[in-house]
């Protein structure tokens, strides 16, 4: 009897033992299932994205959309957007994330946080109704494209038809951008007149044609031609023959008058009823957009006078580092007429063309190639390239970095504008590289773009307070590198960091203090030795697009702050390579998610 009561328990504890199993299996199901429907969903979201910015897609290399080009501001994109974000936002609740890997959470953060800030964003008319400024709108952007040697291919046929119909679709937009700054000018939303005067040059030299010494229009010289100027040869003759006639037609007939039309609209009726206020406070919902700008770019909930604060105090912090510096060179005079000694310098302006330049910064990434394996265990294979900054934009651009394409066939280029190669300092140079190319953008990026572990949404995200502090982290970084043995260059670093600490005093002094255009740059000529010229261009950047420029110091004083807490908490078992590698693996993510990641890094390490 004892034998069979044993039996029958055993059988049971089987079947229970059976049921639990079959339970853990249908679990395990359920959350694959879950995970492949969330890889999809994230797909999905991805290719919502690149169609609602084709522009985006070029850039990434995706060239299906290279056709396309929407009115970005009709209603009717505006309302397609924000049901987009709207949609997915509410989508991600059918995701626990108690269902999903690890990564997948982070990817689901990362996608609520872009929909939040995409539909605040859509919030506010300050994009709709001031759709053109000298620095960073789409007309820019379709002007780089237009030289033939950016993103948008022209090696086929096929490609120079898609740039057409583009065209087609960019003339729309640009009759539309006049008639949304005329609503503008009715509804308070213009933009200041010292901005507004460095838009129309820009727009007069796309609405005239050079003319020969025989007072003959030259087509080839605008800027919009520039792929006719180089059809490849292998083209047949009528193909060659019907874009000429195609190119010439659309030039002539839609885009110079478009830009002839706004041209004379920005002179006249857009210039008299622009701002003489400087700040983005002056137009409706200027404070609420400002506060917003302001957790959109540093990703941090921080209030302007927390930002403000900050900035003096970091100012204060570097211009005693200076004081050593001038020390060390044996300057005499104050800091202020060490500034002006530096700029004037002509020592520190030795070339007389824009190819020494571009070689010189070729120079300084051979120097620092035998250090880099000592602070990065990966590298990217995405090719890279220093070019000058085209002519057509150079007058108001800075240094920037493009990125490459996501199957690496495009290089990753760093532009630097050279108006004039004699009057070129080159006291900041080795830092510039560093945050521009590498181990700045260009590492930081390309990463990014080849790791197969990321949905593909997060390889193009772009979250400037991660982005740029990683950038200005690695200025850093150059005495590691075996660079900045030139006190000047060290000094080109604590000016490339000065200007960014600047940026916190003088960006929220713009737009949350009522600060002026004179204010913010006679602040900045007292606290760095950038020219005057190039304060005056930073400052108007910085009215252009409000909160930007506080995105650097605040990513780049997190990163270090990580780091202190890696090398405090893990002592000997910390590893600058695997610290950078943490940092860099997920590509973009707000800081929050940052600082989430290096802590559960520490405490794995312990």
């Amino acid at each position: 009897m004892k034998k069979i009561i044993i039996s029958v328990l055993a059988v049971s504890l089987l079947f229970v033992s059976c049921k639990e199993e079959t339970k853990k299996e249908d679990s395990v199901k359920e959350t694959v299932e879950t995970n492949q429907k969330f890889d999809q969903f994230l797909k999905d979201y991805n290719e919502g994205k690149l169609q609602l910015n084709p522009i985006n897609a070029t850039y990434a290399g995706d060239n299906r959309f290279n056709d396309i080009f929407p009115n970005f501001l009709s209603d009717e994109y505006s309302l397609k957007a924000k049901d987009f974000f709207t949609t997915y936002k509410v989508k991600l609740n059918d995701f626990p994330k108690s269902e999903l890997t690890e990564s997948q959470q982070m990817s689901k953060d990362v996608l609520a946080w872009d929909c939040e800030m995409a539909l605040a964003q859509g919030s506010f008319k300050n994009d709709l109704l001031l759709p053109i400024n000298q620095m960073w709108t789409i007309n820019l952007t379709m002007g780089q494209l237009a030289s033939g040697s950016s993103a948008q291919p022209f090696k086929t046929v096929k490609d120079y038809e898609n740039w057409l119909s583009r065209l087609e679709q960019y003339n729309v937009w640009l009759q539309f951008a006049k008639s949304r700054m005329q609503q503008g000018i009715k509804e308070g939303y213009v933009l200041p007149k010292s901005l507004i005067k460095k838009i129309i040059p820009q727009f007069e030299g796309l609405s005239t044609l050079s003319k020969s010494s025989e007072g003959i229009q030259n087509l080839s010289s605008h800027l919009f031609y520039s792929p006719i100027n180089s059809l490849p040869e292998h083209f047949s003759d009528e193909d060659k023959k019907k874009l000429i006639t195609a190119y010439s037609t659309i030039i002539n007939d839609k885009l110079i008058p478009s830009f002839k039309n706004i041209y004379s609209f920005l002179g006249n009726e857009y210039l008299a009823a622009g701002l003489d206020k400087s700040g983005i406070s002056s137009i409706p919902q200027g404070a609420a957009y400002y506060q917003h700008a302001i957790k959109n770019y540093t990703t941090t909930n921080m209030t302007a006078d927390e930002i403000h604060q900050l900035g003096l105090q970091e100012v204060a912090r570097i211009l005693s580092e200076m004081e050593k510096v001038k020390e060390q060179v044996n300057f005499k005079g104050d800091l202020k007429a060490f500034f002006n000694y530096v700029r004037e310098n002509k020592e520190l302006m030795p070339y007389t063309t824009p190819k020494q330049i571009i070689d010189n910064f070729n120079a300084i990434h051979e120097r620092m190639k035998p250090q880099l394996e000592k602070l990065f265990g990966n590298k990217p294979k995405t090719p890279f390239i220093v070019k000058q900054t085209e002519k057509f934009r150079e007058a108001s651009a800075s240094a920037e970095y493009n990125p490459g394409s996501l199957d690496g066939t495009r290089p990753g280029v760093f532009y630097t504008p050279i108006p004039d190669a004699s009057k070129y300092n080159v006291f900041s140079d080795e830092a510039l590289f560093l945050h521009e190319a590498i181990p700045g953008h260009h590492y930081q990026i390309s990463l990014t773009q080849e790791n197969n572990d990321l949905p593909d949404f997060r390889k193009t995200l772009w979250y400037s307070a991660y982005g740029e502090g990683w950038a200005l982290y690695t200025e850093n970084l150059g005495k590691e590198l075996g660079l900045y043995t030139d006190p000047y260059q060290y000094f080109g670093m604590l000016g490339m960091e000065m200007h960014r600490a600047i940026r916190l005093v003088v960006d929220t002094g713009l737009h949350a203090k009522g600060w002026s255009r004179e204010k913010a740059i006679q602040y900045s000529l007292d606290n760095e030795a950038e020219s005057e010229a190039s304060i005056i261009s930073e400052i108007e950047r910085y009215m252009a697009n409000p909160g930007q420029a506080l995105s650097y110091k605040i990513g780049q004083l997190k990163i270090r702050e990580l780091r202190a807490k890696a090398k405090k908490a893990l002592g000997e078992k910390f590893d600058i390579r695997e610290f950078h590698n943490q940092v860099l693996e997920t590509g973009c993510i707000p800081l929050a998610l940052l600082e989430n990641k290096i802590d559960e890094w520490i405490t794995s390490k312990k």
